[in-house]
């Protein structure tokens, strides 16, 4: 698939930045690239960014309702990791030119996309466990390929942060199985969670790789080494056999194996995915409202900051 050149690109500098990707080579911040690599990039790391902050929402909700302490500590670890997971990826999208303003802005006003799975509710608390389990196992999936990625800052981001997602995939899971054994209520709120999550876990992969538009730069350039049919076939091959050990029924009745031992999923209902992402189903609007607000009840903090930084300034400049 031949890239568009700016004016300012040339095909021997193409040429010459495809070669470094075929070598293996990581691109960092000063090397040159094209412009479309940059704005694939800056798309894909702020979307990723944007999606660990608002991804704090569903599950910080129940905070305040965790059953036990444990549960509860567990929970605001894992709600401060995703914060931090969130400023790993802003501070490897800004080295490629965008400010943290310009990219939070987009997000407040409604111009950049998360991750729609985020804009689900979560009804029960057996949720938290569920989203730990599927969503985050698919995150992993997704992020253990991109910690191979070409651009250096994104690829080292990812490292740390499929760590800190291993612990959290093993708290879902742990605490799925345990209510899956546990009373019959426990079950029941078990199953309803798988019920809710299954189909969601599967489309926040994104699109079939026929319907993926931005696939083919993103493979030729190694900013994604896998697709993302071959992500989903890996995550469905490792969680389904798992759920049903657990004793839990999925929610799709043409999942199947087949002849190489690939577990195969019905029909997906895209027009539900694209009816989230575009803001016509779903929580965006309160995933976006708590956002707002959250941002202007944080302005005294970003001018205190803006005014001891120009003290600071003042005085040395003294």
């Amino acid at each position: 698939m031949t890239q568009p050149l700016t004016p300012a690109e040339t095909p021997q500098q193409h040429a010459a930045f495809e070669a470094r990707i075929l070598r293996g080579e990581k691109i960092e911040p000063g090397d040159w690239m094209p412009a479309e690599y940059r704005r694939q990039l800056i798309r894909m790391i702020s979307q990723h960014a944007h999606s660990e902050v608002v991804g704090m929402l569903p599950e910080g909700e129940w905070i305040t309702r965790a059953p036990t302490l444990r549960r509860k500590t567990i929970l605001i670890a894992k709600v401060q990791d995703e914060a931090g997971h969130g400023q790993y990826l802003y501070h490897a999208a800004e080295t490629l030119g965008i400010s943290r303003e310009e990219m939070l802005g987009a997000l407040l006003s409604g111009k950049a996309k998360y991750s729609s799975i985020f804009n689900y509710p979560t009804m029960n608390w057996a949720d938290v466990g569920m989203i730990g389990w599927l969503v985050d196992g698919a995150a992993i999936k997704n992020q253990t390929m991109l910690a191979g990625c070409s651009y250096g800052p994104y690829s080292r981001a990812m490292v740390r942060i499929c760590s800190e997602e291993t612990f959290h995939h093993k708290q879902g899971k742990e605490m799925i199985v345990a209510y899956a054994q546990g009373t019959p209520e426990q079950r029941a709120m078990a199953q309803d969670a798988l019920d809710r999550w299954w189909w969601p876990a599967l489309m926040m992969l994104g699109p079939h790789d026929a319907d993926s538009p931005n696939s083919g730069a993103l493979t030729k350039w190694g900013i994604k080494l896998k697709t993302n049919d071959e992500v989903r076939q890996e995550f469905i091959n490792e969680h389904a056999p798992e759920l049903l050990e657990a004793g839990l029924t999925i929610p799709d009745p043409d999942l199947h194996q087949d002849e190489s031992g690939n577990w195969k999923h019905g029909p997906i209902n895209w027009d539900e995915f694209w009816a989230v992402v575009n803001g016509q189903r779903g929580l965006n609007k309160e995933r976006l409202g708590a956002r707002q607000a959250a941002h202007e009840d944080g302005a005294w903090v970003r001018e205190a900051l803006d005014a001891y930084t120009a003290r600071q300034l003042g005085q040395a400049a003294d």
